[in-house]
């Protein structure tokens, strides 16, 4: 994976070499292996490189004879397959990301659409005077942008925008609320007023520093159910899943896997033992000495099944309070979920051990419907099902924002609206839904985010096209049945795993941020409370109390709120951390 930023001046001059310094000094630690950039008529690219296939040759920007620029933030997995479409184009590199330039002069604006893979691509084409900004259909990698009286400006990250001058690091009140109530925001808007981003799948074309056309490319067929039988589905399923992960594993660096003791990351760790000679690299986080599930033991027995070396990460609740404020300023693009902890310290473990390359589970849940709210999804209303998704949010009823917002549901509102369209199962829809920003905005922010602080590359086999045209489609009932979601993955699983268990009633993960947060909460809610952030939006009183009373629901409203302050103190007060929770919320801004 990689860094790439770029500006397109609207008057045809060239972009200041400060400002493209800038860009690429703020996105060093998304790509440690080396730098690049390049200058065309009124616009600058630059890029910072993770190698990770063509160690040698594949240096970015790669410029095509006629002077077309690419750079891009991507893996695309069939790029060998590509390369055989492109058997006349002047390829000189072993870059996966070089035949996209080729594709582009072939097809034009839908040159994506031949890619497999996660990607934010930008290409600038000289003779047209244009550039394009693509991303992949999941939005497994991000990609950013602004317009201004100075032209158009795009980075990987936000605060790579605002570290260039670009943009500021005010806030938006709608994104804030959402992030407050449902711990992700969503749509295009980020929560900084001036910087947008590119919708997952969304092509932008951009002419003279401003946008003048759009394109998008679907990651699901919305279309109803297929008509499939068990076994059939079992045999297909098998080989699709293959397929995704074998493409997954094209490296030329060391790779790993995260295993959980969940379904998900046991049938990826199964399909990679077979799919490789050598001992597959797990990495497995736990809790040791809290009252949370800890998956350790799970996963220690299934790694021995099948021949993995294991490696066990110990989250701890020192490390809860020396790592969050170093989270916090890592996940720019705020999304309040406890996993961002552990997922920080395994990908810093991953790191340690010389791995570029970590394949992982997300979207398994959302594919092949894991979550109880698509169990609830598929009851109708008047017998307890959900008219929408994400009624309640974690402050209603509280009493501790000043002023309670009423439309934090907007966003999910227009998904709902849009998709609702469609002719779709109520199960559908739903994953749909999650799939339109629970997953971008939240997920895989957190994916990208943590391992990127690592320089280290997070692949997600579940959320492949040819995974998700299958997993999608299928029929309910071989989604959920008998109470239980993933069915078909589930019973997949217990045939080529039996000691799995995958049909045992799931834990779930958390990570005990409540237990943490109210061993501490008189000395912690005060603190929290006195923040500049927190005392804008909230009644001081009330946000100490929080902190000193027990409950599920209070402890993770707890948490939200101490992630918030962490993070505006970083992203909207410019303010660094300074050692653990306590000295940084201790230290004036």
């Amino acid at each position: 994976m990689c860094g790439i930023a770029g500006i397109m001046m609207a008057d045809g001059t060239a972009p200041g070499p400060a400002t493209l310094d800038a860009l690429q000094d703020a996105l060093r630690h998304r790509g440690p292996d080396g730098t690049g950039r390049h200058l065309g008529d009124g616009i600058g690219l630059v890029h910072t490189r993770l190698a990770i296939i063509d160690l040698e040759t594949g240096e970015q920007p790669i410029v095509a004879p006629d002077g077309a620029a690419l750079i891009a933030n991507a893996e695309i997995y069939n790029y060998l397959e590509l390369r055989e479409t492109l058997a006349e184009a002047p390829l000189k590199t072993k870059s996966d990301c070089e035949p996209a330039l080729y594709l582009y002069r072939r097809d034009g604006v839908g040159f994506a659409d031949q890619l497999r893979g996660m990607y934010a691509i930008a290409i600038y084409d000289p003779g047209e005077g244009q550039l394009l900004l693509s991303r992949d259909p999941f939005g497994i990698k991000p990609i950013y942008y602004m317009e201004g009286d100075f032209g158009f400006a795009f980075a990987s990250e936000p605060t790579a925008l605002i570290a260039a001058g670009l943009a500021s690091s005010g806030m938006l009140e709608q994104p804030m609320h959402e992030l407050l109530q449902m711990q992700f925001t969503t749509g295009r808007r980020c929560i900084h007023p001036q910087i947008h981003r590119v919708l997952p799948g969304e092509t932008l074309v951009i002419a003279q520093g401003r946008i003048v056309d759009r394109r998008r490319r679907g990651a699901l067929l919305l279309e109803r159910p297929r008509r499939l039988e068990e076994s059939a589905a079992l045999k297909e399923l098998e080989q699709i899943l293959l397929d995704s992960v074998e493409i997954h594993q094209r490296s030329d660096v060391p790779f790993g896997m995260f295993l959980s003791g969940g379904i998900d990351s046991a049938a990826l760790l199964t399909l990679m033992a077979r799919l490789n000679e050598q001992p597959v690299r797990a990495f497995t986080a736990g809790f040791t000495g809290t009252k949370a599930h800890d998956e350790r033991d799970r996963a220690r027995a299934l790694a021995r099944q099948l021949g993995a070396e294991h490696h066990e990460v110990d989250f701890g609740e020192n490390d809860f309070w020396s790592l969050l404020p170093q989270v916090a300023a890592a996940i720019d693009d705020p999304a309040a979920d406890y996993a961002v902890l552990p997922t920080y310290k395994l990908a810093a473990a991953a790191k340690a051990e010389g791995l570029k390359v970590v394949l992982s589970g997300e979207g398994a849940d959302e594919l092949f419907a894991g979550y109880g709210r698509y169990r609830d999804a598929q009851r109708s209303w008047w017998v307890g099902g959900p008219r929408t998704m994400r009624r309640t949010g974690r402050f209603d009823r509280l009493g501790v924002l000043r002023q309670p917002s009423d439309t934090w549901r907007d966003g999910i509102l227009a998904a709902e609206s849009t998709l609702g369209a469609s002719d779709l199962s109520r199960l559908q829809l739903a994953q749909a839904i999650d799939c339109a920003d629970w997953l971008p905005n939240d997920l895989l922010i957190k994916l990208d985010r943590c391992l990127m602080a690592h320089g280290v590359e997070g692949r997600t086999p579940f959320l492949d096209q040819k995974v998700a045209d299958f997993a999608y489609r299928l029929p309910d009932d071989l989604k959920v049945r008998d109470g239980k979601g993933k069915y078909l993955l589930r019973r997949w699983l217990a045939n080529a795993t039996p000691m799995a268990n995958p049909f045992d009633r799931k834990h779930g993960f958390t990570v005990p941020v409540a237990e943490w947060i109210r061993g501490r909460g008189n000395e912690l809610g005060p603190l929290v409370a006195a923040q500049p952030g927190i005392n804008a939006i909230a009644r001081p009183d009330r946000v100490a109390a929080l902190f000193q009373n027990g409950g599920k629901r209070r402890g993770f409203a707890a948490w939200s709120l101490l992630f918030y302050a962490l993070w505006h103190r970083r992203h909207i007060l410019g303010a660094k951390p300074q050692g653990d929770v306590f000295e940084t919320l201790s230290t004036a801004v």
